[in-house]
């Protein structure tokens, strides 16, 4: 019997299946952290719950950069050894974010990480792009590199869009082949304004409300995030949330991961520190309601071959169903219990078969 994502999918494109949390880490011994977490709650959850993203761009410190790109391929290297010795284990999602296009070290950051640690890593994310020629170039030196390095499939890449002219780009950009995701550099995009944007755009109003010129308020900063989130739709691309820098206030956290994800179709997010982690999985997760409607409509689907049916005298279709089997893939992505029909929906064909 054929699954949702067998037949629903097909006639529209929808985004890659990601963690909804890509955490950012830029000092080793936070990094050694991060990888470890991310094992542990991969191993709690049976699926990689956050990417860990080995950051170059913030984390080198000036006239360090190539002995940093050496600790992170190193780190990188050693995260997929160490699962690859032990059977079973969740693969980790390890991704580096390197310099921009325009710096010095960013060539030399693909080459020491690429070239030495491509199969280890998931994505490469390229900060402050500003344009399609940009990219085009980043695409030829990171291909140039991971083919020497042997990697069988190319390596996703994820954009930075931090900039007025970035994000007057966002839709070429997201249309790209090789792009997988977009992210909003909400600070950088600030100070791009040259203080036509006040410093309360950076941060968060205690109750989010659309008056306030924080991030959630102030106009330009909220066209920007929709803008991104748009184009990435638009593509089958993935929105990624900016952070959140008030990360010791954990419900102002949940608040604003709930907003993005809800009322700005953001379906992915930064997190700066491990206690954001579990907070922003739990915003961007279905409500409990949800996702017992979703099992509900799609078990009855599946048993009438995804005609149309009739739930509790409300007409659903293949336009609902797809609607629905998104819901299901972000409960699944976000570690969330599942009832017992949605989890069949997510066995291996191998072992659909012999399922009950």
């Amino acid at each position: 019997m054929q699954t949702p994502r067998d037949v629903l999918l097909g006639a529209q494109s929808a985004a890659s299946p990601i963690p909804v949390c890509d955490h950012y880490c830029g000092v080793e011994a936070r990094m050694h952290k991060s990888l470890a977490l991310q094992a542990s709650m991969a191993e709690e959850f049976g699926a990689c719950p956050f990417d860990v993203t080995l950051d170059c761009e913030d984390g080198a410190p000036i006239g360090g950069e190539h002995e940093h790109a050496l600790m992170v391929a190193d780190l990188a290297r050693s995260s997929l050894s160490q699962a690859m010795t032990h059977p079973g284990r969740v693969q980790p999602r390890v991704a580096v974010r390197v310099h921009p296009v325009s710096h010095a070290a960013f060539e030399q950051d693909v080459a020491t990480i690429v070239g030495t640690a491509a199969e280890a890593l998931c994505h490469i994310m390229i900060p402050k792009l500003e344009s399609l020629a940009e990219l085009e170039r980043a695409v030829q030196w990171i291909d140039r590199v991971a083919a020497s390095s042997e990697r069988a499939v190319p390596l996703p890449l994820h954009v930075l869009i931090e900039s007025p002219a970035a994000v007057h780009h966002a839709f070429e950009i997201a249309a790209h082949r090789r792009v997988q995701s977009l992210s909003f550099g909400l600070m950088d995009f600030v100070s791009a304004h040259g203080g036509a944007i006040p410093a309360t755009a950076m941060g968060l109003d205690h109750g989010l409300g659309s008056g306030a010129l924080d991030q959630f308020g102030h106009p330009l900063v909220l066209r920007a995030k929709l803008e991104i989130a748009a184009a990435c739709h638009a593509y089958g691309k993935v929105p990624s949330h900016c952070v959140v820098t008030e990360f010791t206030d954990t419900e102002k956290l949940r608040a604003a991961a709930r907003k993005a994800c809800r009322a700005l179709g953001f379906t992915r997010m930064w997190s700066i520190h491990p206690a954001q982690i579990k907070p922003i999985l739990e915003a961007f997760a279905p409500e409990p309601g949800e996702i017992e409607q979703a099992t509900r409509i799609l078990v009855a689907a599946q048993q009438a071959d995804w005609a149309p049916i009739s739930d509790r005298g409300v007409l659903q279709d293949r336009a609902s169903y797809r609607y629905f089997w998104h819901v299901l893939e972000r409960a699944h992505q976000t570690g969330t219990a599942l009832p017992q029909d949605a989890r069949a929906f997510f066995l291996l064909p191998a072992d659909s078969d012999a399922a009950p």
